[in-house]
C-alpha cells in the first residue's frame, strides 16, 4: 500500500492560501484610519483556525481507536474566535489578532502529535510550518499596523 504523501498542488494551493491575509494587510495599509483591514485579518485567521479543526476532525475520523481526544480537540479551533471575542471588546482588534496568531502557532503542536502516530501523511509538517507560521506572522503584521 502506498504511504500518502502531500502533493506538490497540495503545497502550492496551500501558500496560495495565504494571499487572503496579505490582501487584509493592503486593506489596512490603504486605510490606516480605518478597521476594515483588521477585521478581514481577524475574519480570515478565524476561518482558517476552523478549516484545521476540520481537517483534524477528518483524520480523527479514520482512527479506529483513541478517535474522542482528537474529535475533542478538533472542536477548539473554531471556539478560539469567540472566546476571543471579549478581548476584541475590550482590547480591540489587536489583542484579538494577538491571540489568534498564538493559537495558530499552537496548531502546530498538535500537527506534530498526528505526525507522531501517523495519522497524517508524509510530509504534513513541511506543509504545516510555513502555512501556520506564515499566517501567524501576517496577522501579527495586522495587529501592529496602523
Amino acid at each position: 500500500m502506498d504511504t500518502p504523501t502531500v502533493s506538490p498542488t497540495a503545497r502550492l494551493l496551500g501558500g496560495a492560501g495565504l494571499l487572503p491575509q496579505f490582501g487584509a494587510l493592503l486593506i489596512q495599509a490603504g486605510s490606516p484610519g480605518l478597521e476594515a483591514g483588521k477585521i478581514a485579518a481577524f475574519g480570515y485567521a478565524s476561518l482558517i483556525l476552523s478549516f484545521l479543526g476540520g481537517i483534524w476532525w477528518g483524520l480523527a475520523m479514520r482512527r479506529t481507536q483513541r478517535q474522542r481526544v482528537l474529535v475533542i480537540v478538533a472542536v477548539l479551533p473554531s471556539l478560539v474566535p469567540l472566546a476571543l471575542v471579549p478581548v476584541v471588546v475590550f482590547g480591540g482588534w489587536r489583542w484579538g489578532l494577538v491571540g489568534l496568531a498564538v493559537a495558530l502557532m499552537l496548531t502546530l503542536l498538535v500537527d506534530r502529535r498526528l505526525v507522531e502516530r501517523g495519522d497524517a501523511p508524509e510530509g504534513w509538517m513541511k506543509l504545516r510550518v510555513p502555512l501556520s507560521g506564515g499566517l501567524a506572522v501576517l496577522t501579527l503584521i495586522a495587529a501592529v499596523l496602523r
